[in-house]
């Protein structure tokens, strides 16, 4: 794969003016529309001439110095979940095909836009974002980074949100995070994905998967990349990173079942990744998790996901459920048999997690663990819904554990060149976003080694 420049690269070559916001726009527009590539498959709609306008608009500003911020002009992707202003939003899905158009831009893409980047188009995505593998029946199923020429999946939900980073059809990703979106995706295609703290960006104008899990994060190239467009998203000023040494970090991997279960590969490139952090002076815990298996009862009737996206497709479902991919529509159909007393029971259950699992992590700078329980499987093999099934839980069960906990994450590639992807995941409890993203870049140039 191509070795596509960062954001703070983009950033400079657009400052000394080596290259220009039009250029690149244009160059994603090109890789999108080969017909050689996935961009078919990873867009659902491509917004080529409002991109090239506001490219230009980005190149005058420049000029005059009057550019919005240094990342004016750079190409990003949205994913289909969010209203943009005059489009209609379909969240990957036929259902809301005679949608009227958004009156106005997600909370989300208002401040990409703000701060000059240019939405390149919408990204394909699992149907209603309820699954981390990334099948689309209606769309198609881009293909992920590992072995092409078999087709292996993308991850999901954000699916085209990560290939379009891969291949350079956008040069960064908003994508969502409900139980693994941002960061199986990453994982599964060699890239950097964010879950951040839920409360630090606003969910309006986004479609919702479970407004009590769903959050809005980016898909990168790097951690700094990540970093930047958090900081936009969570309007925040964009600050310097500083990676912390890595000798000295406390890290805590968790035995209680992030690590049941893995494919042999993870196994093998997780636990290397954690030697390497060990050399350089890392100080690693294994501890036991017992809180974590509160979370399987708790999701035993579809948890949160199954009851809040109910109430939102009710009435919908009844009636266009034909149209829907029924693998989505069979588990938004488990809220139905849920009671108020069982969601009521599922809040009090969640906020007893939460404060349990803090006091347990308190003594540690992030939890480390593997994002996802298996590596990316070939498409054609989930054509059996047993299977389809066994492998949407495994590449779902560890990001999961920190969305239930009100928890920060970061996927960050661990795999050697040429090996299948592998993503090694550092968390931490709500509120600690920074910390975790100064520990990922610290981590990031070791951890291939």
């Amino acid at each position: 794969m191509p070795d596509f420049p960062t954001l703070a690269k983009l950033a400079e070559d657009l400052e000394s003016g080596r290259t220009t916001a039009r250029k690149l726009v244009e160059a994603c527009i090109a890789r999108i529309a080969d017909p050689a590539g996935e961009g078919q498959r990873a867009f659902i709609h491509v917004d080529k001439d409002a991109a090239l306008t506001t490219a230009d608009a980005m190149d005058a500003l420049r000029k005059v110095k009057a550019a919005p911020s240094p990342y004016a002009g750079i190409p990003i992707s949205i994913k289909d979940l969010f209203d943009i202003k005059g489009q209609t939003t379909r969240a990957g899905s036929r259902a809301l095909d005679d949608s009227d158009p958004a009156e106005h831009d997600a909370a989300a893409v208002a401040r990409l836009r703000q701060a000059g980047f240019v939405l390149i188009g919408r990204t394909n995505m699992t149907e209603f974002a309820y699954s981390g593998i990334g099948i689309n029946p209606h769309y198609g199923t881009p293909k992920g980074a590992w072995n092409r020429a078999e087709g292996h999946v993308p991850g999901g939900s954000s699916s085209g949100a990560a290939v379009s980073v891969l291949d350079g059809m956008a040069h960064g990703a908003l994508g969502t995070d409900t139980g693994g979106s941002c960061r199986i995706p990453a994982a599964f295609n060699g890239i950097v994905g964010y879950k951040p703290t839920q409360r630090r960006v606003p969910l309006d104008g986004s479609v919702p998967l479970s407004f009590s899990l769903d959050s809005i994060g980016p898909l990168a190239r790097s951690v700094s990349c990540c970093a930047i467009l958090d900081a936009v998203l969570a309007s925040e000023p964009i600050t310097a990173l500083k990676p912390r040494p890595v000798k000295g970090m406390r890290l805590a991997v968790p035995v209680t079942i992030a690590l049941d279960d893995l494919d042999a590969e993870v196994s093998k490139t997780f636990e290397r990744a954690l030697k390497t952090l060990a050399d350089h002076g890392a100080i690693i815990e294994r501890i036991e998790m017992s809180e974590f298996h509160d979370i399987g009862p708790m999701n035993a009737k579809g948890g949160f996901a199954a009851s809040e996206s109910y109430a939102w497709h009710r009435y919908l479902i009844a009636a266009k459920g034909d149209v829907y991919d029924p693998r989505v529509a069979v588990r938004i159909m488990r809220g139905e048999a849920q009671s108020a007393a069982d969601y009521i029971d599922l809040l009090n259950e969640r906020r007893s997690l939460i404060a349990r699992v803090n006091a347990r992590i308190a003594p540690y700078d992030a939890l480390v663990l593997p994002t996802a329980a298996n590596t990316p499987p070939k498409i054609a093999d989930l054509a059996d819904d047993k299977a389809f099934t066994t492998q949407n839980l495994r590449a779902l069960r560890n990001c999961t554990l920190i969305n239930m906990i009100d928890g920060c994450g970061i996927s960050l590639p661990c795999h050697r060149e040429g090996d299948v992807p592998v993503g090694l995941m550092l968390a931490g409890a709500g509120g600690s976003d920074r910390r975790i993203f100064e520990l990922a870049a610290g981590m990031e140039a070791v951890i291939r080694v």
